[in-house]
């Protein structure tokens, strides 16, 4: 890294408007949000079940015939005879026989038809009781079955009288040719023989056609019966049965569903709005430095031996890079915390109990809680003062100051806490705009960031997260600060922290 001047080359490419990589990881993040949901609608989906069950249910299967049955009909016919059930005519013909007072427009909305095959239809009533629901379902078959029947019978009377009212006339008209054959005289002139031929063949059509009215209005009336013998209840009015447990598990399964999906689409717009970074090259492009090491967010209830274990070699590297920025640092280096205050404390005792051997340490505290006051009264810990009380310290006594750049910080007191700063960030906590704020701050403070401590960082993150030119791409001020000197008396320029390996990729 030495050697390495210039800045980093600018894309070419603009950002996308959606960074579609960390909005997985900001929802990924959001699991106890959206699986609370889903667990939420599959708890609701079953109260569901169990406090709102179906009302009693009824159906039959009827056969409809019709007299324009095709094989080649695509559902034409049944889908009309649907929505002839769905009508004030066949209800209140149904409610007749039911000798109901109920209205025909309330007793649609009870009922529907759904067809199954081009010619099989299936009616469901529900009802109050089981009584009720077979009585209304065999009710509304018979009522259906007889318009139906009657409908048929029109049609084909009707066909039949136009039939044979067509035969009539074709036999007025036959008679009226007879009788100029018979008018014909019995010898004359070609002329005569040619007309009385014409008149032959005009009545020998008329006779056909008047036997092919015969046959078709006796077809229309034949098509009748086999009509009504071809319409009829195939499977008897019967209750639909109605199983808890499938029920249960069909509405846990949808209410996990739809809660899974409400939950995703809530984390997905909370993470856009947001805008909280959470991969380390976002935490290190807003900042303006880069992240030096990745530690977990244990829970203080762990049970995880192997996670534990993996954790402490993670922190132990940590504070051994920590502990050689701060003895190589000509002055003091404070540990700022966003999101992340007990760690944070954690980490400066740390650092301070490796740094005893060399003499004197002290942990000045500059945050808002009593996170180190808690942790600085153990037997054997660090030596923990407040602001106050650090400038009685003697000369030669090391100071690792602890404050916090949460919302509310008083910026000025930053830098009695240290020359120098490492930012201990939780990932996600912070909004982009609000890690601009802390680095712009903290470069008119002239407070450089040897770099950052990501924590809890998401495990899948393979991003980078390290700015070759950190310090001069901060916001203003950075590189306003000018060398100060070491111990020796030569100008030591800000160290820059060593990279340490984050668990995921010490495990591979």
């Amino acid at each position: 890294m030495t050697g390495v001047t210039g800045r980093t080359a600018e894309p070419s490419t603009a950002a996308p408007l959606v960074d579609l990589q960390a909005l997985v990881v900001s929802v990924r993040r959001r699991r106890r949000l959206w699986s609370s949901l889903a667990l939420l609608g599959m708890l609701l989906g079953a109260v569901v079940a169990v406090l709102m069950p179906p009302p009693p249910t009824a159906m039959t299967k009827l056969l409809v015939a019709h007299q324009e049955d095709q094989p080649n009909d695509m559902g034409t016919l049944i889908r009309t005879d649907i929505e002839l059930l769905k009508t004030t005519r066949i209800a209140g013909e149904a409610l007749k026989t039911l000798k109901s007072a109920e209205k025909p427009e309330d007793f649609m909305e009870e009922y529907q038809g759904t067809g199954v095959t081009n010619n099989l239809l299936q009616i469901t009533v529900t009802a109050d009781s089981d009584t009720a629901a077979l009585a209304r379902v065999k009710a509304l078959s018979a009522a259906f079955i007889a318009d139906h029947v009657r409908r048929m019978r029109e049609a084909a009377k009707a066909e039949s009288d136009a039939l044979l009212a067509q035969r009539d006339r074709m036999k007025g008209e036959l008679a009226k040719v007879n009788k100029e054959i018979g008018d014909q005289p019995p010898q004359s002139d070609p002329k005569t023989s040619a007309s009385t031929e014409s008149l032959f063949a005009r009545r020998a059509e008329l006779n056909s056609r008047i036997a092919d009215f015969d046959q078709r209005a006796e077809e229309a009336r034949i098509g009748v019966p086999r009509v009504i013998s071809g319409t009829q209840v195939v499977d008897a009015p019967r209750m639909v049965p109605h199983s808890l447990p499938k029920a249960l598990a069909t509405n846990a399964v949808i209410g996990f569903v739809l809660g899974l999906a409400l939950g995703l689409a809530v984390a997905a717009v909370g993470s856009v709005v947001a805008d909280r970074p959470v991969l380390r090259r976002e935490v290190a492009a807003n900042i303006g430095a880069s992240v030096i090491a990745e530690l977990r967010r244990t829970p203080r209830l762990s049970f995880k031996v192997w996670r534990r274990g993996r954790d402490r070699v993670a922190r132990e590297r940590l504070t051994l890079t920590l502990a050689r920025t701060v003895r190589g640092s000509g002055e003091p280096v404070s540990l700022l915390e966003l999101g992340c205050a007990r760690v944070t404390s954690e980490i400066a005792l740390d650092v301070a109990a490796a740094l005893a051997d060399d003499g004197p340490v002290a942990v000045v505290d500059g945050l808002p809680g009593p996170q180190l006051a808690n942790g600085g009264g153990k037997p054997g810990a660090p030596t923990v003062v407040s602001g106050e009380e650090a400038a009685a310290l003697p000369h030669q006594t090391r100071r690792i100051g602890v404050g916090s750049v949460a919302p509310g910080t008083a910026w000025t007191d930053l830098q009695y806490l240290g020359g120098q700063t490492v930012l201990v960030v939780r990932a996600g906590h912070g909004s982009a705009a609000w890690l601009h704020t802390v680095a712009r701050q903290l470069a008119d403070q002239h407070i450089p960031v040897l770099g950052v401590v990501l924590i809890d960082p998401d495990p899948r993150d393979r991003t980078d997260g390290t700015l070759w030119d950190g310090l001069h791409i901060a916001l203003r001020g950075h590189s306003e600060r000018p060398a100060r000197p070491n111990g020796t008396g030569r100008l030591r320029m800000p160290m820059r922290a060593a990279r340490v390996p984050d668990i995921d990729q010490e495990a591979q």
